[in-house]
C-alpha cells in the first residue's frame, strides 16, 4: 500500500478514495491525500499520470466518479464561487489576453477579486520585471508566466495552486518562478499546491510530496521523511551472480555480474544484514535524489511496477 498522510478538515486541500475516468480511460484510481496548511505541497508525475485531473477536481472543473474532494472544507463543485475567491491559479498555458498591456491585465483582474491589493500588485509587478505598458503579446514565455503569477497573488489567496508553472520555460525564467514561490511561502506563510514533471525543481522547493503514476498514489510524506528513508547501495560480489540479488526493503535493483545498485526504502540495517548474508560488499551508500526515488517506485524496474 502506499504511504499518504490522512486527510483531515484543517487542510486547505483534503480529496479521500478519489476515482475519475474519461470512458475506459482511468486518470485517477482511490488517491486520498492532505495538503497540510502553510508551505510547498509538490505533487510530482510523468505527463498524463493524473495530475492536471486532479487539479480540476479540486477546482470544480470536474464532478468526481467516486470519492471525496474538500478545498477549505467545501465541495468545490457545490461552492465554487466561495472555493475560488480563497484561491488563485497558474496553469502551465499561461493563458492571458495578449492584446493588454500588463496595467490593462491587472485592472481587468482586479474586478473580480473583492481582496485584490492594488499596492501588492505593484510590488509584485516592479518585483517580477514587468513593464506595466508592454503588450501581453510581447512578453517572453517566462515573462508571461510572471504575469500568470502576479495575477494569482494579488488578491492574497490562501492557496496557490500551480499546475507545471515552470513547463517550456529556460532555465533562468524556471529560476524566477521557483523563487518567486518560495519567496510568497516564507513571507506571506501562504500554502503551495505545485504540480510538475520535473522532479528536480519539486525537490528544491516542497515541503510535502506526493507521487502519482498512472492514476494512483504511490508515495506521499514530507521531504526530509522520503529522503531519510530512502538509500542507494552500491553492491559488489566476490563473483558475478546471474539473477538480482534479495535486498530488504529494495524497490528497484539495476545491474549485471558483480555489481548491483539497489534504492531501498526502510532501515538501513535490514539492507545491510541482507547483503551480508549474499556475500556482497557494499561499496557506496548515498541519499538518492526525489527523481531516483519516483524512478524506483514506478519506473520498468520498480520492484511492484
Amino acid at each position: 500500500m502506499p504511504e499518504h498522510n490522512v486527510t483531515n478538515a484543517e487542510s486547505p486541500v483534503a480529496v479521500e478514495r478519489l476515482t475519475h475516468h474519461f470512458g475506459h480511460t482511468i486518470a485517477l484510481s482511490g488517491v486520498s491525500l492532505a495538503v497540510p496548511r502553510g508551505g510547498v505541497f509538490g505533487l510530482v508525475g510523468e505527463n498524463g499520470a493524473g495530475k492536471t485531473t486532479l487539479i480540476k477536481l479540486m477546482l470544480g472543473l470536474l464532478v468526481p466518479f467516486r470519492g471525496n474532494v474538500s478545498m477549505f472544507g467545501m465541495d468545490p463543485v457545490k461552492k465554487p464561487e466561495l472555493v475560488l475567491a480563497r484561491l488563485g491559479y497558474l496553469s502551465e498555458d499561461h493563458d492571458l489576453p495578449h492584446w493588454m498591456r500588463v496595467s490593462e491585465l491587472i485592472r481587468y483582474n482586479r474586478a473580480f477579486y473583492p481582496d485584490w491589493d492594488d499596492t501588492y500588485a505593484e510590488e509584485l509587478r516592479k518585483r517580477f520585471g514587468l513593464d506595466a505598458h508592454a503588450k501581453v503579446k510581447n512578453l517572453s514565455r517566462g515573462q508571461r508566466a510572471l504575469a500568470g503569477l502576479l495575477i494569482a497573488l494579488a488578491h492574497r489567496p490562501e492557496l496557490l495552486v500551480l499546475d507545471e508553472p515552470s513547463s517550456g520555460l529556460d532555465a533562468i525564467a524556471r529560476r524566477d518562478i521557483l523563487a518567486a514561490i518560495v519567496r510568497t511561502v516564507a513571507d506571506e506563510g501562504r500554502t503551495v499546491f505545485f504540480s510538475s514533471h520535473l522532479l528536480d525543481e519539486v525537490e528544491r522547493v516542497a515541503d510535502t510530496v506526493a507521487m502519482i503514476n498512472k492514476g494512483k498514489l504511490v508515495l506521499c510524506a514530507p521531504m526530509d521523511e522520503i529522503k531519510a528513508q530512502h538509500h542507494t547501495l552500491t553492491l559488489q560480489f566476490s563473483e558475478p551472480i546471474g539473477a538480482p540479488p534479495k535486498i530488504t526493503g529494495a524497490l528497484s535493483i539495476e545491474g549485471r555480474g558483480r555489481e548491483w545498485t539497489i534504492v531501498c526504502n526502510g532501515e538501513m540495517s535490514a539492507a545491510r544484514a541482507s547483503a551480508q548474508t549474499l556475500g556482497a560488499t557494499i561499496i557506496e551508500e548515498t541519499t538518492p535524489s526525489l527523481e531516483d526515488i519516483f524512478v524506483a517506485r514506478a519506473g520498468r524496474g520498480a520492484m511492484n511496477a
